[in-house]
């Protein structure tokens, strides 16, 4: 049976199979020009290869040649290596072309990868070499200079003039180079070895030492943390883009295999990694090919608009001829444009129009001069057991029913008219159905109406999962929206009855966040009812952060003083302080057979009221240390009571009027506890 292992046994690893197909003269470890094709730039070259032990060919120009001698013959005989019964023929054409005299009695044609027994190949010793440094003339720094590549920047890149390198060709026969005017040298310097630049020379690279299988340029200059870094195709890139700011390395060339492991290191350290290689056609294939080769870790391929000719095809020349920093920031911005297009597509409709402001959201709930619930937002009540919270809900309803031009009583909240009788919605997870009927029934006694009127939904959901009831209440108002054009307001008298428990973080979110969408998709208002409260100043748990955080307002019903009589306060309000919002008693009326308004509690008790929580507050802070600055102590209200600014500020003159907080008689610049 032919097989592979006696081919390359019979052809020095086939070396021997190189040496009869490529009739022109070359040698091992030399670039040559492929006879295949036209080649215009000398970067075929044969080596061995120690992983496989054998010969392999590379070529730079068109990689399409490289691989080992088998792939070779294939490619000239118009055959595929990787069918089994091409490369059964490509194995008998290699034994009839160099008479090798093996054997062809083959029973089934099946080709494997065997692993190569390659014979013990002394290791490959670095050729000895040598170099003197010079200073840089006036004109090799005026050939960085067309690359605003600065002395500096040579420096920190370890790039150096040399006058004369001395090493061994492949024979082991001595050669030495000389700098001049018309072909200056540069090194690109490294402990182990040195790369060799000759801008105007025919062979423009040289090596001298051992550089290894991951040779890499700018690697360790690059930052720990940056946003983009790019790959490019050779040092001078590397450099002409660290010179306008940006971040980039380089391999060997264009055409080398990408190490996969520091690709991998730089995902962690950059947000992106861009190929940016010539425009010429050897980088325009390379960069796809590792594009397609490195996609799992997001890599992708930025293309110049230069033309590809030999004065016009990389980033240097780009810069060269002209272009600036930002003329590049453009491209790139095209192309994540490009990448992000559908993203971008979809922000376009939630981008802020300056030149047409949206409409002010309209008011659909307030006390006083203050904002309580207004379209596309949630307005959250809580409140302990038996406090009258559902009753309190009810007259909310009861205004948003009433009939055009009628007064009722809403227990000191106003409620605007829902004048286009769009859709109401009442949604009660938690009393029974007979118990719901008798509720509404006494909303429709409150509001005035005889019957129920058609926009007005009331629904029971106690018999449902608690998935189940998101998943009504999200279907309903889309139906109701579009049956009575529009929604008016939307109330949910048991919010915590959506979720399995009110610490369970990613639940409540998922349902904040969709009751906040719908509430801005349907332009309106919706009420959450959210029972306990712990502390006066913030809700129980995930649930109750969230409603804190996405609630336009959040009101408390407490009992007041007098069991009898119920207080409404508010905790949070997004535009004005919670504090300029009256307190508002209501309480049982026998003879009117429904709770009443008793007005608002005197000036006395808000002030009372105010100091009260403010203390709490100081509390709170001073627990946690003796001094404090006035920034700080302005961002922990802010932060504890959910405020702005200009409200925190008000706070802080209050607290001391109070003398809650007074002045660090040892240092004014600090604040300490009061009298309280």
């Amino acid at each position: 049976m032919l097989r592979k292992e006696e081919i390359l046994e019979k052809t020095s690893n086939g070396l021997d199979v190189f040496r009869h197909y490529i009739t022109c003269q070359w040698r091992v470890g030399r670039n040559f020009f492929n006879p295949l094709y036209e080649d215009r730039k000398a970067s075929c070259n044969i080596y061995f290869d120690r992983k496989t032990g054998a010969y392999r060919l590379k070529d730079f120009g068109n990689d399409e040649y490289s691989g080992d001698c088998f792939s070779f013959v294939g490619k000239l005989k118009g055959l595929n290596c990787n069918n089994a019964n091409d490369f059964v023929e490509i194995l008998k054409i290699i034994n009839r072309d160099l008479s090798l005299g093996l054997s062809e009695d083959i029973e089934k044609p099946i080709h494997t990868t065997p692993i190569v027994s390659a014979p013990v190949i002394p290791e490959k010793k670095s050729k000895p070499h040598s170099f003197q440094e010079q200073r840089f003339t006036r004109n090799e720094l005026e050939y960085w200079g067309q690359y605003d590549i600065t002395p500096d920047l040579l420096a920190q890149y370890k790039v150096c003039s040399i006058r004369e390198f001395k090493s061994e060709n492949s024979e082991g026969k001595p050669y030495t180079i000389n700098s001049s005017l018309e072909e200056p040298i540069f090194g690109y310097k490294n402990k182990r070895y040195i790369k060799l630049y000759r801008p105007y020379s025919k062979m423009r690279f040289l090596y001298g030492g051992d550089m290894g299988e991951n040779y890499s340029f700018g690697l360790e200059q690059l930052p720990a943390k940056g946003d983009t870094v790019f790959i490019t195709g050779g040092e001078k890139d590397v450099l002409s883009l660290t010179a306008k700011g940006f971040h980039a390395i380089c391999f060997n060339s264009e055409t080398v295999n990408i190490p996969a492991n520091i690709i991998h290191n730089l995902t962690f350290r950059f947000k992106h990694i861009i190929l940016l290689y010539d425009a010429d056609k050897t980088g325009l294939d390379s960069s796809a090919k590792h594009e397609k080769e490195l996609a799992e870790y997001g890599v992708k391929r930025l293309l110049l608009p230069l033309s590809g000719t030999k004065e016009e095809k990389d980033i240097s020349d780009y810069f060269r001829l002209g272009n600036n920093r930002e003329s590049f920031l453009k491209i790139f911005l095209d192309f994540l444009d490009t990448i992000y297009s559908d993203t971008m597509t979809m922000l376009k409709s939630c981008e802020i129009d300056f030149d047409n402001p949206p409409a002010k959201a309209q008011e659909i709930i307030s006390a006083g001069d203050v904002p309580l619930g207004t379209q596309g937002n949630i307005l959250c009540i809580t409140g302990g057991e038996g406090t009258g919270k559902s009753n309190y809900v009810a007259a909310l309803v009861a205004g948003s029913i009433r009939p055009d031009n009628i007064h009722i009583d809403t227990l000191g909240i106003n409620v605007y008219e829902n004048t286009k009788h769009k859709a109401v919605l009442l949604y009660d997870t938690e009393q029974s159905e007979v118990q719901l009927f008798k509720n509404v029934s006494n909303l429709l006694k409150r509001a005035k109406q005889p019957e129920k009127p058609e926009e007005l939904k009331a629904f029971c959901l106690t018999g449902m999962s608690r998935k189940e009831r998101l998943q009504a209440i999200v279907q309903s108002m889309d139906k109701f929206h579009y049956q009575y054009g529009g929604i008016q307001l939307v109330v949910i008298d048991g919010i915590a009855d959506l979720v399995h428990s009110a610490n369970d973080e990613a639940e409540s979110l998922r349902v904040v966040d969709e009751l906040y969408r719908l509430a801005g998709i349907y332009q309106t208002c919706i009420i959450c009812v959210l029972h306990y409260v712990p502390n006066g100043l913030k809700l129980r748990g995930h649930l109750g952060s969230e409603l804190q955080r996405k609630a336009a307002a959040i009101l408390s019903i407490e009992l007041d003083n007098e069991p009898t009589t119920s207080v409404v306060k508010a905790l949070k309000v997004r535009d004005g302080s919670p504090l300029d919002v009256p307190l508002m008693l209501f309480s049982w009326n026998k003879e009117a057979g429904m709770h009443l308004y008793c007005g608002e509690k005197p000036r006395e008790e808000k002030e009372k009221r105010k100091e009260k929580e403010l203390v709490s507050v100081a509390r709170e802070v001073f627990d946690q240390q003796t001094f404090i600055t006035y920034i700080d102590l302005c961002e922990q209200i802010q932060q504890i009571m959910d405020v702005k600014e200009r409200t925190a500020k008000s706070y802080i003159r209050f607290m001391r009027e109070k003398e809650i907080i007074i002045k660090d008689p040892s240092n004014q610049s600090y604040f300490i506890k009061g009298h309280f």
